[in-house]
């Protein structure tokens, strides 16, 4: 009787690798997935590309990766955080050594006849070293907290000199998340954000600049160690930021600027820089309640929104579905954050959820920015619709991201049943 059972589990030992995964979560990938590509082969209907089943074959390559990192326990990861964050590194100085250029940036390097983007895989990277630093504490204090901010630093900044402000965006996003999760006190958060918005009331509105000072003062003085020391240091930072903003304003390349203020009236340049949000808002305005119905929209059809493969896809999807397929997309993601947030607190341990939280921020800014910008309320900062845009790089590393919170289900599950 021992042996058969023995027999018996041994036979049910492959499948049962992956008994205890979200599948709901994986279906609603896959799900996504499979509808962008058939939104992209709308859009390239008339152009004669085929970058719609190089969607999906991408889908298809990132599924079997998903499920092969979802078998083994995400736990290993801990150990190698060093090695993920130097590999991550050097991926993305390679870019600047050995990288080819497109649009005016260099992004890419060229992998046996094809392009892959790093910076799209270090976002995962610097999850998993944020994930095991942040958990290793039980309390993060202050030297703490500046140290995963210098950790995040080097990355970022290899991702910004790209040029690329959307993904360097992306990885502030992640760090203010994870940190907000890892229980740093609020007003740091607040406090490091700060002299952006000094910056920028500065220009805009002087007594609200100085309410700002005074209010920045007052958080430093309430959360900081050593008050005094650190108020009249924040408050003279954000008194500086106010000042060189237009500085650092002009660290920026002319079409990083134009992309950040184009959207305020791109009627201003409506054939430059507004061209792509007025000819978006127009197409999504035209779906109306049901949509033209699928390759029946008139700007996506007739090429009227460049790039709208990529970056604009929610536009296509806005004329040709209408209000109703929106929704369903919003529905959709809603799904995948509402998920994410269960595995985050259900997670056996404080690693699994900061891995689980690292995936919902990257997933959730980068889906506001983006229909944000299709929709006129954002800049155009060439961040994708994820799982729905056109590019490789971009879909392996979200279904990278999703394997490793599919492990943090599956091994948190068999720890609660005593597996």
């Amino acid at each position: 009787m021992t042996q058969k059972l023995v027999l018996r589990n041994r036979r049910k030992s492959p499948l049962s690798q992956w008994r205890y995964m979200d599948w709901s979560l994986l279906l609603i990938y896959i799900g996504m997935t499979t509808f962008g590509g058939v939104m992209i082969q709308s859009v390239e209907r008339n152009q004669g590309l085929t970058d719609w089943w190089q969607h999906w074959l991408t889908g298809g390559v990132g599924l079997i990766l998903a499920l092969i990192i979802a078998r083994f326990r995400y736990e290993v990861l801990m150990n190698w955080k060093w090695v993920i964050y130097i590999l991550t590194n050097i991926s993305l100085a390679a870019v600047q050594l050995i990288g080819t250029s497109a649009l005016g940036a260099q992004r890419w390097i060229n992998v046996g006849g094809f392009h892959v983007q790093p910076s799209e895989f270090a976002k995962v990277g610097i999850i998993i070293t944020l994930a095991a630093i942040l958990s290793s504490q039980t309390r993060i204090r202050l030297l703490g907290f500046f140290k995963v901010l210098i950790i995040t630093a080097i990355p970022w900044f290899l991702v910004f000199i790209e040029p690329n402000l959307g993904t360097s965006l992306i990885f502030g996003a992640i760090t203010m998340g994870m940190l907000y999760w890892g229980n740093v006190n609020p007003g740091w958060l607040i406090l490091l954000v700060s002299p952006i918005f000094s910056a920028i009331l500065y220009t805009i509105y002087f007594p609200a600049w100085l309410a700002w000072i005074a209010l920045m003062g007052l958080i430093s003085w309430r959360t900081l160690p050593w008050n005094w020391l650190w108020m009249p240091i924040v408050t003279g930072i954000n008194i500086v930021s106010g000042n060189v903003g237009q500085i650092l304003w002009n660290l920026l390349k002319d079409y990083q600027k134009d992309r950040l203020t184009g959207f305020l009236n791109p009627e201003q340049d409506p054939l430059g820089t507004g061209y792509h949000l007025i000819q978006s808002r127009i197409a999504i305005g035209s779906g109306q309640m049901f949509g033209r119905g699928l390759y029946q929209g008139t700007q996506t059809q007739l090429d009227f929104i460049p790039e709208q493969h990529t970056d604009f896809i929610f536009s296509a999807i806005g004329e040709e579905l209408g209000f109703v397929g929106c929704i369903l997309v919003l529905l959709a993601f809603w799904f995948i954050c509402l998920r994410l947030v269960i595995i985050a607190q259900t997670a056996k341990d404080d690693f699994g959820s900061l891995i689980a939280i690292g995936v919902l921020s990257m997933l959730v800014f980068q889906v506001f920015v983006n229909i944000g910008m299709n929709i006129g309320l954002a800049p155009v900062t060439g961040i994708p619709l994820p799982l729905l845009s056109y590019g490789r790089s971009a879909l392996l590393s979200n279904f990278i991201a999703l394997g490793l919170v599919e492990s943090v289900a599956n091994y948190s599950a068999k720890a609660r049943q005593g597996f």
